[in-house]
Order: structure tokens, then C-alpha cells, then sequence
């Protein structure tokens, strides 16, 4: 019996979840030190599907990942309570 939700047995680690399609959904952060400026991202690695087909890489700043986080908040709360998102909907992206 599947099970959903807050429901679901536990599938995440310290810096990962491993979602129901078995993808290996990584987050760290990456920290390059040039002599003049160093630079920080918050890493989201989306690893090989059940078929093997490769995954995706992103590395994002500091508000490019609350934005991201907040996104799928937001599309979460959405998916649980079946309902349509309040304003509009980032340009390029399909409405739930």
C-alpha cells in the first residue's frame, strides 16, 4: 500500500531526498575561493532516473534558492489541498 504525504516513510537524508521515482535529489553548498571575491551556490543535483537516464545540476545564489524553496512551498501546499495558485504564475511556467 502506497502511502503519501506526511505519511510516507522517511526518505531523505542530511542533503538529499530520494523521491517515489527513485531519483536522487541532492542540495549542498559550493564554495569557490578566487583571490579577489569568493563565490558561494546552493547545489541542486537531480541524480539518474530508475532507467538511468541522466539527471541535472543547477547552482544557484542565495536568493535564487529562497525563491526556488519558496516555489515549491507554495506548489506543495497546492498539490495537498487540490487547489489553484493564488497571482500569477512564473513566465514560462505551465499552471498546476
Amino acid at each position: 500500500m502506497a502511502t503519501a504525504g506526511r505519511d510516507r516513510p522517511p526518505t531523505s537524508g542530511d542533503n538529499f531526498v530520494v523521491t517515489a521515482c527513485g531519483r536522487r535529489i541532492a542540495v549542498r553548498c559550493l564554495r569557490l575561493a578566487p583571490a579577489e571575491r569568493p563565490i558561494s551556490r546552493v547545489t541542486l543535483d537531480v541524480g539518474r532516473d530508475q532507467g538511468d537516464e541522466p539527471g541535472v545540476w543547477a547552482a544557484l545564489t542565495a536568493d535564487e534558492a529562497r525563491d526556488v524553496a519558496h516555489l515549491l512551498l507554495r506548489y506543495a501546499d497546492l498539490a495537498e489541498n487540490d487547489t489553484e495558485p493564488a497571482g500569477p504564475t512564473p513566465e514560462g511556467s505551465p499552471s498546476p
